[in-house]
């Protein structure tokens, strides 16, 4: 089965929603314009029950089917990046600094494609949640929706999400049982000494050195602490200090990130982190500050659900444009806390060659916009069939 024929009708205005919304980006849990105008789409296609407010400007919205049963939530993330665009295109950002660097205005088009076929339609048992969240980029908005009790509250049995993936063959959709995407956490250390002039170092107690040996050393952490099947990254991604080349600074900090999939390995990571830091700065006679912050959890799939969405994904798709034990990625994603409190699965769909995530030049592919919507209208009708 390719793309569902209702849902090609909506193309044209599917295409219209996602480029009104990439030129009105927001950022994290200020998504007050965006969740106004999904809103009045919602009300547009007459969904049974609208609920604001939730994680601030996150929204749930239930449409009823045509007999009693369980409730399934789908869930499509609608905040931008802090990125100044570059992709030239006539509905361009109209914010500066703001984009959709991450695809979040065609998941968000995805969703509303299914509301709308889902609204019209009601082939199914049950009810459907539309979850529409904000700040997964920055500040965990699936986490805030979950401790503010959206599974309990609405009854979700089970939950579903879909990234877009620039690259990977249009169309195509790949995802796995068990761990999809990595847990993420966050160090920065700062370093302090003592400054003085550069030719007088003996006099001085150098950061710099200081954080020249803390960084080469946490570099040993995997290669001679995690088991090698084990997967794990830590990239220190950032190093600041100094105001000249003839001084010795005060203080300096450098900050990491921090990858993997189990918690074990996590707990392992932090720890040894922690040591190691904390010893050099003994031995170089520092005082070494960690912010260690522990963020996204890794993304976690269950396998029975993950082999339905797997199988749904082949009807939408076919047989050879779906990978259902892909390789696992370094990413992170706070859907994660999402199916630490509910059943589900996480997938990846291909949108074809472009700039990639996060990258000025990104733009979403709208054709892939009604492929995502067919696949999320298939899983409610394949989940919860009536009688």
């Amino acid at each position: 089965m390719p793309v569902l024929n209702r849902i090609a009708s909506y193309s044209e205005e599917m295409k219209g929603w996602r480029r009104y919304l990439h030129q009105h980006p927001e950022l994290a849990f200020e998504c007050h314009q965006t969740a106004a105008w999904i809103v009045e789409r919602l009300r547009e296609m007459g969904v049974d029950e609208i609920h604001e407010g939730i994680a601030k400007t996150g929204i749930v919205a239930l449409i009823k089917g045509r007999a009693e049963g369980p409730v399934i939530g789908l869930r499509a993330d609608m905040d931008a990046l802090p990125i100044e665009e570059l992709t030239g295109a006539p509905y361009a950002s109209t914010v500066p600094g703001k984009m959709h660097a991450c695809g979040h205005d065609g998941h968000v088009t995805m969703l509303l494609g299914a509301a709308k076929y889902l609204a019209e339609t009601r082939n199914f048992a049950g009810s459907v949640a539309l979850i529409f969240q904000p700040a997964e980029e920055d500040g965990g908005g699936g986490q805030v929706m979950v401790q503010e009790g959206i599974m309990d509250r609405f009854g979700i049995g089970q939950v579903y999400g879909i990234h877009n993936a620039p690259n990977v063959p249009f169309g195509h959709f790949h995802t796995t049982p068990g761990p999809l995407m990595a847990s993420v956490d966050t160090a920065v250390v700062k370093v302090t000494g003592k400054g003085g002039h550069g030719a007088t170092p003996h006099e001085c107690v150098d950061p710099v050195v200081a954080i020249v040996g803390m960084v080469q050393a946490v570099q040993t952490i995997i290669p001679r602490n995690i088991y090698a099947l084990d997967e794990a990254v830590i990239s220190v991604t950032m190093i600041h200090t100094g105001t000249a080349s003839n001084i010795i600074p005060e203080e300096g900090f450098f900050a990491a990130t921090i990858r993997c999939f189990k918690p074990d390995v996590r707990a392992l990571l932090k720890k040894r982190f922690h040591e190691i830091v904390e010893g050099h700065a003994t031995a170089y006679g520092v005082k070494a500050d960690i912010n260690y912050d522990w963020g996204y959890p890794a993304t976690i799939n269950h396998e029975e659900e993950a082999d339905f969405a797997a199988e749904v994904a082949r009807e939408v798709s076919g047989d050879e444009a779906v990978d259902a034990r892909a390789a696992r990625e370094m990413g992170s994603e706070d859907f994660s806390y999402m199916l630490e409190a509910r059943p589900g699965a996480y997938l990846f769909l291909g949108t074809g060659p472009g700039a990639g995530l996060h990258h000025a030049a990104f733009d979403f592919n709208d054709e892939a916009a009604p492929v995502g919507a067919s696949f999320f209208a298939r899983l409610v009708e394949r989940a919860q069939p009536l009688a």
